[in-house]
């Protein structure tokens, strides 16, 4: 006889707590999607190099956002992502209060070293369910940004694909163009 397996969903609150139980650190490489926790890939030589080099392309929208490297956003109450960077709305307090959520979110990038898989088959439609306006993946294996856009509740609307060279710009900053 076999037992039935039962899996349990956690939220962002006990995720939370975890850490304050010391159950994760600070240190740990795991984010919360869709109410499982996920480990992270170790961060290759290539992928910090592109978001360092996006880092600083993107710093030029100035004080019209918060550029969040590697940190949490609150999609619902079970999902808390990582992504590589974020471009937040600009608020007073840098988020102090509460990580920021889909509302606030501008831009969200993730960048993949190796082809894509698990940020294009479940991140990216997560942030277009959330209802992020705008995510890109950058796949260093493939030489290819995807630019995601009109989200909706089956992810995003809109898929287009950009290649060395070509030039592109967030929506949330039409003037801020970047080379692919």
């Amino acid at each position: 006889m076999s037992v039935p397996r039962v899996k349990r969903r956690f939220t962002v609150d006990e995720y939370h707590r975890m850490v304050q139980a010391g159950i994760l650190s600070e240190d740990d490489r795991v984010e919360l999607i869709e109410g499982e926790i996920i480990e992270m890939v170790p961060i290759g030589s290539r992928h910090a190099a592109c978001v360092n080099r996006l880092n600083r392309l993107l710093s030029r929208a100035g004080d019209r956002a918060i550029l969040s490297v590697q940190n949490p956003i609150r999609l619902s109450a079970h999902s808390e992502p990582q992504p590589d960077l974020a471009l937040l709305l600009p608020r007073q307090d840098f988020y102090v209060s509460g990580h920021p959520g889909p509302e606030d979110v501008l831009l969200v990038i993730e960048v993949s070293e190796t082809s894509g898989g698990p940020d294009r088959e479940v991140k990216i439609p997560l942030y277009g369910r959330a209802g992020i306006r705008e995510a890109w993946l950058i796949d260093l294996e493939g030489e290819v940004l995807e630019v995601y856009r009109r989200p909706s509740s089956e992810g995003y609307g809109e898929v287009r694909s950009f290649r060395r060279g070509e030039r592109i710009s967030p929506e949330a900053f039409p003037d801020l163009t970047l080379s692919v």
